[in-house]
């Protein structure tokens, strides 16, 4: 029996051991904390992601190995190589670890993206600033996710502030400015490539944030067919180009009909939890499927579908529960400000049904600020 190895054990490390079950697989988790959520349904190497005992532990009981987040050190993923096969590669991970290296690929492959400028020191802020323009965000170039490492410039006279903010970062991660984008929506391209190169992309789908945080998505999202495939485009010539394999997410704004490429999450992703049961294959089975060299299940949609993200804790699960397309998902976490505890989808045959139902779930929970814009756009 073929056992696959996740290094983290978060969410999304749970939902592929559930999605690889019907397959026949074990897994194996190496998380830093032993209560990590992932354990709850397979065992755990518990230990730090640079520590070689337990990364040579890890090895020797796995036959793959992928990961489940973007900030597992790209040295630990190159080391396992030596052992074992790794998909999503190391330089993946390595290029999607860094902004600066990330915006410039894009640059490289033609997919438009915000100005940006790397950043070292002070007075190089000060100058990127003057050219940019304001507003503009200084971020770190590493581990910053969902909002944080993160300072919004107004105006020239916010530059020292950001600078008290981050510049201790510019020396250990490194710092990046980029320009603000005035968007209209928020999308993202869910897609999977198999070791043979093939590429199968689920449909638009589109996001809605909270401080930074996923609120809902939205699939298939409402666009024209020049905009989705122009998205597809972007998202297939950068998967040729780091000879990816598995899940990704690209992550698009939307400005005056035009994309531009924000980042990508070289990982199965929080815009793609809804298909799970809004396609015909979710993403978590697809990763797998692709690592492990299997055909590639097929990416089309039942329904319409809308995925809405709990933060800091669980609300009631009947008033989902009781809609006839609703799917409750607990991660099995502890509530904690911020956190991702869990999420539900709503599947339905029409525009007209989801939107009901989501008015529905948002009266009942009073939720009606999460569910609003959604509903906006299915009417």
């Amino acid at each position: 029996m073929t056992t696959v190895g996740i290094l983290g054990g978060g969410q999304l490390a749970r939902m592929m051991a559930l999605a690889g079950a019907p397959l026949g697989l074990r897994f194996l988790v190496l998380d830093t904390v032993a209560d990590a959520c992932a354990g709850q349904f397979a065992p755990m190497v518990v230990g730090d992601y640079t520590d070689q005992d337990a990364l040579q532990e890890f090895a020797s009981r796995i036959d793959v190995a992928t990961f489940d987040f973007e900030n597992v050190p790209a040295e630990s993923a190159q080391w396992l190589t030596a052992r074992v096969p790794v998909f999503p590669n190391p330089r993946a991970l390595a290029t999607a670890q860094d902004r600066l290296a990330e915006k410039t690929l894009f640059r490289e492959l033609g997919i438009p993206v915000p100005p940006f400028a790397a950043i070292d020191t002070r007075e190089q802020l000060q100058a990127a600033v003057a050219e940019l323009g304001t507003p503009c965000i200084l971020k770190t170039r590493r581990l910053g996710y969902d909002g944080k490492g993160q300072f919004r410039i107004k105006s020239p006279g916010d530059v020292d502030a950001a600078w008290d903010a981050l510049g201790a970062q510019a020396a250990k991660v490194g710092l990046i400015l980029e320009g603000f984008v005035a968007f209209q929506r928020e999308l993202s391209v869910v897609a999977v490539r198999g070791r043979d190169g093939e590429f199968r992309a689920w449909p638009l789908t589109e996001n809605w944030h909270v401080d930074g945080v996923l609120s809902a998505s939205l699939a298939p999202a409402p666009v024209e067919d020049a905009l989705r495939d122009t998205a597809l485009a972007h998202a297939s010539k950068l998967a040729e180009a780091l000879d990816y394999v598995g899940v990704f997410a690209l992550e698009l704004f939307c400005r005056d009909g035009e994309l531009l490429a924000n980042e990508m999450a070289p990982r199965v992703h929080n815009s793609g939890h809804w298909t799970i049961e809004g396609s015909e294959t979710s993403q978590f089975q697809n990763h797998l499927r692709a690592v492990l060299g299997m055909p590639l299940g097929d990416t089309r949609m039942v329904g319409h579908a809308c995925m809405l993200n709990w933060i800091g804790a669980m609300p009631d699960a009947d008033a989902v529960l009781r809609e006839a397309g609703g799917h409750w998902h607990d991660y099995g976490k502890s509530p904690r400000a911020g956190r991702k505890v869990g999420h539900a989808t709503l599947r339905a045959n029409s525009r007209q049904e989801l939107a009901e139902a989501l008015r529905r779930i948002g009266d009942a929970l009073e939720r009606g600020a999460q569910v609003a814009p959604v509903i906006e756009r299915l009417v």
